[in-house]
């Protein structure tokens, strides 16, 4: 029987299971360290003949935990909705999960930890560093790049050849037409820094 650990119990960490399943995975084992039910990671941390993927939404806390379950030498694999659009020239890192509808064009790089989460649109020769998180109905231009940790809000559009930089979060529905630099909160439209 094909099993995975699903590290994180919440709602997010119920879409990736369900993304596991349909890649293939036919027993979830969900890992949480909260006070619930379910196994915590010292409970599992020896058996890392089992795979891991992330549950967690929130950014920094993935980067943690990736380093900490590859540190126990968990293998953490990428999971792609089979809806998924995904050109046959694009680079995926580890741990990444693809959701349902996501389209992902050419010459694309996306790094380990990224959510491209439902309907996203990843236009030709995007650069997303490790643990983005792409929100639903985002749509990315050609030549975008978007550096680590870095949230873009449900539908948000950002135009081509524009630099988000790392640790930033761009509001719900905003349309981003200028670079933005390091650790700023921005939104609207069009997309103007509200602060650090």
């Amino acid at each position: 029987m094909k099993q995975i650990y699903i590290y994180g119990s919440s709602g997010h960490g119920l879409v990736v299971a369900d993304i596991a399943k349909v890649c293939g995975y036919e027993k979830i084992i969900f890992i949480d360290d909260g006070e619930n039910n379910h196994l915590t990671f010292e409970d599992i941390k020896e058996c890392s003949n089992i795979p891991m993927a992330l549950g967690i939404g929130n950014n920094t806390i993935r980067k943690k935990l990736f380093k900490k379950v590859k540190k126990h030498h968990f293998k953490v694999p990428v999971l792609v909705h089979p809806s998924a659009t995904i050109s046959l020239n694009v680079d995926i890192g580890e741990g990444t999960v693809i959701m349902p509808q996501v389209v992902i064009n050419i010459k694309s790089q996306i790094g380990r930890g990224v959510i491209l989460n439902t309907s996203s649109v990843i236009e030709h020769e995007n650069m997303i560093a490790d643990f983005v998180h792409i929100s639903p109905k985002v749509a990315l231009a050609g030549n975008v790049t978007i550096d680590e940790e870095t949230h873009i809000g449900i539908g948000s559009c950002v135009i081509q050849r524009i630099k988000i930089g790392k640790n930033c979060t761009i509001g719900a529905g905003s349309v981003v037409i200028k670079d933005i630099e390091n650790q700023k909160v921005a939104y609207g439209n069009p997309c103007k820094v509200i602060k650090e």
